[in-house]
């Protein structure tokens, strides 16, 4: 004859075992882990995306400016060329823009400064330059 206390413990002990075997909630716990790995990944990209668009915004700047520049009265070519290089920049985007004559040509230099992760808030200490030269038109 069997004894029902040893029949209670057995299933007790099958049912710690199965539930040790049970993966109920791993995927949340591994959810957890992955998550700071996740979000640095996605800071990272999006750090870089705002390394890329600086890159973009400042040859087109520097383009714009020289534009302006060589169409421009000679003695107001250097305020008319650095006023067009800052009118198509983001007001968040810190730049500092250098025009000049070199011999028969007009040149500007466009030097923005790379914000961190948010554009008009501090800025990482890289510039990005952005060069550009056309032919003097007067």
């Amino acid at each position: 004859m069997s004894n029902p206390q040893i029949r209670a413990d057995e299933r007790g002990t099958a049912a710690v075992r199965a539930r040790l075997r049970d993966d109920r909630g791993q995927a949340a716990v591994e959810f957890t882990g992955m998550m700071p790995i996740i979000l640095i990944t996605a800071v990272m990209l999006w750090q870089a995306a705002l390394v890329g668009y600086t890159f973009s915004l400042a040859g087109n700047a520097a383009d714009e400016a020289v534009r302006a520049g060589t169409a421009a009265y000679a003695p107001m070519r250097q305020q008319v060329c650095e006023e067009a290089g800052r009118k198509h920049l983001p007001d968040a985007w810190n730049a500092n823009i250098d025009c000049y004559t070199d011999g028969d040509l007009y040149k500007a230099e466009v030097d923005l400064d790379v914000p961190l992760l948010f554009p008009g808030s501090v800025s990482i200490p890289i510039e990005i330059p952005g060069r550009s030269a056309a032919v003097k038109e007067s």
